[in-house]
């Protein structure tokens, strides 16, 4: 990530520099690709289908979450009645359903990552292709992504996020 950080810097300083030598008026331009996604039919499509993922996960884990709580008020209300062994045995228990818990959830996560890639990545190429068009086409020098490491300001009339979203909206 820091490199990429490094290498977007360095080309937009060399754009700049360049920019003040050349005669040719320099055009930025800002593309926030998660509105674009979010404000398409498509993307939106994606997101509820990654949010119905989601919910569905965690169906999937509440059962043990609710396992989990059970047996901790067990054990905090059995605690001075219960036989050292049988004490010990149920914190193993415990222990054994908390790593139960970490591991689902961890295979949930990267299951859902997987999901919205697949779902967003296809999306997020064309949109880039839209982008390059329009760069292309309204001559513009440099267009960024908003959320770029290093970008913490734009104008409002740098920002092309609209006309993307037009031009995906009319080629689907």
């Amino acid at each position: 990530m820091k490199t990429r950080t490094w290498i977007a810097l360095a080309a937009l300083a060399v754009l700049l520099t360049g920019a003040g030598a050349a005669a040719e008026e320099m055009k930025i331009g800002v593309v926030d690709l998660d509105q674009a996604i979010n404000s398409t039919d498509q993307g939106k499509k994606a997101r509820e289908e990654l949010a119905r993922k989601q919910r569905d996960a965690e169906g999937k884990l509440q059962p043990l979450l609710e396992r989990y709580q059970t047996m901790v008020e067990e054990v905090k209300s059995k605690r001075f009645v219960l036989s050292d062994e049988a004490l010990f045995q149920k914190q193993l228990d415990l222990a054994e359903l908390s790593n139960e818990i970490d591991s689902k959830r961890k295979e949930i996560l990267g299951q859902l990552k997987v999901d919205r890639e697949r779902l967003e990545g296809p999306l997020r190429a064309k949109l880039a292709g839209i982008v390059q068009d329009v760069g292309k086409e309204q001559g513009f020098t440099v267009i960024l992504a908003r959320g770029t490491p290093g970008l913490m300001y734009t104008r409002e009339a740098l920002d092309i996020t609209d006309v993307v979203i037009d031009r995906f909206n009319k080629k689907n």
